[in-house]
């Protein structure tokens, strides 16, 4: 029977580890969870299996460890896998960004044509890894996509980085607007904020709490996405999952601002972009349209399906191939989770 470890850090990796445990738990296999970020775990709950330490992981002996950070330690047994823990938005240099080889993984299972292909690129180069598109388990609850009810008061929601210079929430002109807009009443607000965000930004936003303004602390955005019509953001990555839905984006300052979003530079524009947005523009509908078909095609809900068979395939038709020897992040990830021993 088949082991599989869902290796996460953040409190944001975990929606996507958990539509994969339900396709492993579905198939019979056996799937168990481990997060070397101790602050975490409190985020999990009794349905997630957690391995609290490094010789727990050892003793499982996973066969298939699924990644959802940058790092993995190289001890652990089985193949490693890449299934990301955002959207590529350029938020980091080259050198620590989304196409960064690190020298650990043998699968990477990409999200569509604008991953796939710098990956199968790097796959050429570097020669020890595989790469296949398989889609993103994290937003497979976002389908079947649902229909808008046309007759309630218009959603937006709220979502922003925690990134200082491109953070939405730490900029006071912008949440005075914000605040405005809300109290006014023409629209409902939802608001979500980045897991590491300073406690009093997080203050700020449960104080402009309103009959029309609402904010959650949570790391599960996706029945959150399926309220809104609209979403307010800057540079974040939960800008690709929400624009899935085919619904409009209006983003403040973007550092990569493109034709699918709505992008303005003062917080003064906030209430006429908004506006716009909400009537869904043909350019803007069919730009978002050629945006999913590059980025995430599919629509399905199984992408966790095609994750795991991805991994059953390399089982079964591939070898593991030797890696860098990679020895100051061997040491780093060995110094992170206090593990020296000889396996």
């Amino acid at each position: 029977m088949k082991k599989f470890l869902i290796y996460i850090s953040q409190p944001y990796s975990i929606p996507i580890g958990q539509p994969l445990q339900a396709e492993i738990k579905k198939r019979g296999f056996i799937v168990k969870w481990f997060c070397d970020e101790e602050p975490t775990w409190q985020y999990l709950t009794s349905k997630e299996q957690l391995l609290k330490s490094v010789d727990e992981v050892i003793k499982f002996h996973p066969d298939v460890v699924l990644v959802a950070t940058n790092m993995v330690p190289d001890f652990f047994s089985g193949i490693k896998v890449q299934i990301f823990h955002g959207f590529s938005v350029g938020k980091r240099s080259k050198l620590k960004g989304h196409f960064n080889i690190r020298g650990v993984f043998d699968l990477y299972c990409t999200q569509g044509s604008t991953t796939t292909k710098p990956f199968k690129m790097l796959q050429k180069k570097h020669k020890y890894f595989e790469v296949v598109e398989t889609g993103w388990s994290k937003v497979d609850p976002l389908f079947p996509l649902e229909e808008k009810d046309q007759n309630r008061k218009p959603t937006i929601i709220i979502s922003s980085t925690f990134t200082s210079r491109l953070s939405l929430a730490k900029n006071s002109a912008v949440v005075d607007e914000i605040e405005r807009l809300s109290k006014k009443g023409k629209w409902n607000f939802i608001a979500v904020l980045h897991p590491k965000m300073e406690r009093d930004i997080v203050q700020k936003f449960q104080s402009l709490e309103n009959s029309h303004f609402k904010f959650y602390d949570s790391t599960d955005l996706i029945p959150l996405f399926k309220q809104a019509d609209v979403m307010l953001s800057d540079t974040t990555s939960a800008i690709t999952e929400f624009i899935l839905q085919n619904r409009p984006v209006v983003t403040i300052n973007n550092n990569r601002p493109a034709n699918y979003m709505i992008n303005i530079t003062q917080a003064s524009q906030i209430e006429e972009a908004l506006t716009h947005a909400l009537k869904e523009p043909t350019n803007i509908m069919e730009n978002i349209e050629t945006f999913i078909q590059k980025t995430h095609p599919y629509n399905d809900g199984k992408s966790s399906q095609r994750i795991i068979d991805a991994c059953l395939d390399f089982l079964e038709n591939k070898q593991i191939k030797r890696k860098p020897l990679n020895l100051i992040r061997r040491y780093k990830i060995r110094k992170k989770l206090n593990h020296f021993k000889i396996n």
